[in-house]
């Protein structure tokens, strides 16, 4: 995590922008720090950026907000990455999905959570194929940039293998969902092993 006041860091061989509830001035933010030119410079020097949610629609060359769903109406100049642009406008998307990822053919599942639309030349090259026949996502054509609106992508094993495996590294092969339910478990055994349950949830009612 780079919080504000700090640099990207030179070694990293992927930059990952997250989502955002707030686009457009979390992008303006983004650029008071000056991480958008810290962002082309990794770009120079061969690496890779993935953009999340709100950090896909900021990898484009614009946001439209007319009808102010994150803020007062508006819009900005993107990051200019990919050849896409966004509107929010519509209802939001929530829903699960599942696919496979266009680049390594790697199951996924997650969910597609996002409001507004992107469209533009590189949504020609998507990221991710759902099992019903859409597509999600946009990759630069250089394939060093990309972004879709499926969170969770990388909770799997297997899809967070394949992408630390682009970059020289290797996965843990832990599943995040399944190790957060085992956690989740310990914690509710312990907490039946040391709390009388039944009677606070009695005081609870």
């Amino acid at each position: 995590m780079v919080r504000r006041g700090e640099t990207l860091p030179t070694g990293a061989a992927l930059v990952i922008l997250p989502g955002s509830k707030t686009t457009i001035a979390d992008l303006t933010c983004f650029r008071r720090e000056g991480w958008d030119i810290d962002l082309l410079a990794h770009l120079r020097r061969g690496g890779h950026v993935f953009g999340l949610c709100g950090g896909y629609q900021m990898l484009g060359r614009i946001i439209r907000d007319s009808e102010g769903i994150e803020g007062p109406p508006g819009e900005a100049q993107g990051l200019g990455l990919l050849d896409i642009e966004t509107d929010l406008s519509g209802d939001k998307v929530l829903a699960p999905v599942h696919g496979k990822c266009a680049q390594n053919g790697v199951p996924f599942t997650g969910y597609e959570i996002h409001a507004g639309r992107t469209s533009g030349p590189d949504c020609a090259r998507p990221l991710l194929h759902f099992t019903d026949g859409r597509s999600d996502g946009a990759v630069s054509a250089d394939g060093r940039v990309s972004g879709c609106y499926v969170h969770g992508l990388f909770a799997e094993a297997a899809q967070r293998s394949a992408l630390l495996a682009r970059f020289g590294g290797k996965g843990t092969g832990i599943s995040y969902n399944e190790a957060l339910e085992a956690a989740l478990e310990s914690v509710a055994a312990h907490l039946e092993a040391h709390i009388d349950l039944d009677r606070l949830l009695t005081l609870a009612r």
